[in-house]
């Protein structure tokens, strides 16, 4: 089958990539990705069209910002930004050794978030995770039909609920991120709020091996039908993940061993008991 896709043709404003054929582009975009997460959209334009999809440049940017995609290195941009919010500084610079990687020493010290794209057999749905950078711990997630900001926010007081509040979080600056709620929530804790510098998810490269590991582990293997059976199958990899993979960064321990064995962790004495 040679699929032939046109941006005029299959652009649709109110209901964007609602066909089949929509469905099947985005899903190859997504595995695509998460092969090749530096590739920027020129590349996977000619990727595409060596599997049969006969697809434009426009149209997979705004693939892309409807799945909430970067690449690696700065490329296009991913969730869409709202310029009359306020940016802010990428704070984890600091951090970073001589080999400009970010290395963050105690739990609680940076929380990093994101949004990534879930294909299903007859849709799509977006999740939405916090993690703890020193630990890798997925702190809390949400899965949804929608990419807004009531997404983001729950996932955040749900963590806040749980755990002892960050320092630092890092997020990209897409319009879920910078919205009023979401910086208030911020704001009111005070948490200092970091953002990645514009096209750079390498900035925020903790979680994004977190969605690879997910995607080759669990999304992809399973091909999840529904939402409420890839929310019921994410949500049990995610206990799996936390509770019992081995990091060898971690010196070969599981996220919750790290995470609650931290001398910041004010719940490590309510854990034990």
């Amino acid at each position: 089958m040679y699929f032939s896709l046109t941006f005029d043709n299959y652009y649709k404003p109110v209901v964007p990539f609602e066909s089949d054929e929509d469905r099947a582009l985005l899903n190859m975009i997504d595995k695509s990705h998460t092969k090749y997460p530096c590739y920027g959209t020129r590349r996977v334009v000619k990727l595409l069209k060596r599997v049969g999809f006969n697809v434009g440049r426009k149209l997979i940017k705004h693939a892309f910002e409807f799945m909430g995609i970067r690449s690696l290195y700065p490329k296009p941009k991913t969730t869409v930004a709202n310029r009359e919010h306020k940016k802010y500084p990428y704070l984890l610079n600091e951090f970073k050794n001589d080999n400009n990687q970010v290395v963050i020493t105690e739990p609680n010290r940076v929380w990093s978030t994101d949004i990534t794209y879930i294909k299903l057999q007859n849709g799509f749905a977006y999740l939405a995770a916090i993690i703890d950078w020193h630990t890798k711990k997925i702190l809390s997630w949400r899965l949804s039909n929608t990419m807004d900001v009531r997404l983001t926010t729950s996932v955040l007081q749900d963590a806040l609920s749980k755990y002892p509040k960050p320092e630092i979080f890092n997020t990209d600056q897409g319009s879920q991120y910078t919205a009023k709620a979401h910086v208030e929530i911020l704001v009111k804790h005070n948490i200092s709020i970091s953002m990645d510098a514009k096209g750079r998810s390498i900035d925020n490269i903790v979680i994004e091996r977190f969605w690879r590991s997910l995607k080759y582990e669990d999304v992809y293997p399973k091909s999840y039908t529904t939402l409420r059976e890839a929310r019921r199958g994410i949500g049990e990899y995610i206990d799996l993940y936390n509770s019992q993979r081995l990091h060898s960064a971690l010196d070969y321990k599981t996220p919750d061993e790290v995470y609650y064995q931290g001398a910041n962790n004010r719940c490590y004495d309510a854990k034990k008991a």
